[in-house]
């Protein structure tokens, strides 16, 4: 293959965000089925405040 003639690569963001999404709810539900809604919050929570921590580090 010749390097000057390469196609672009794809932009996979959207697809990778929808499977973030979906893995996520699959997540939950099964957390809110073994232990409930309280632990699903929690654990929520805890997302959010680790993305915070990591939106300031960066």
């Amino acid at each position: 293959m010749r390097r000057g003639n390469l196609p672009a690569a794809p932009n996979y963001t959207n697809a990778a965000l929808v499977m973030g999404l979906v893995n996520l709810l699959w997540i939950f539900m099964v957390l809110w089925a073994a232990f409930g809604l309280p632990i699903v919050l929690i654990v929520g929570f805890l997302l959010d405040k680790m993305i915070t921590r990591l939106d300031q580090n960066g």
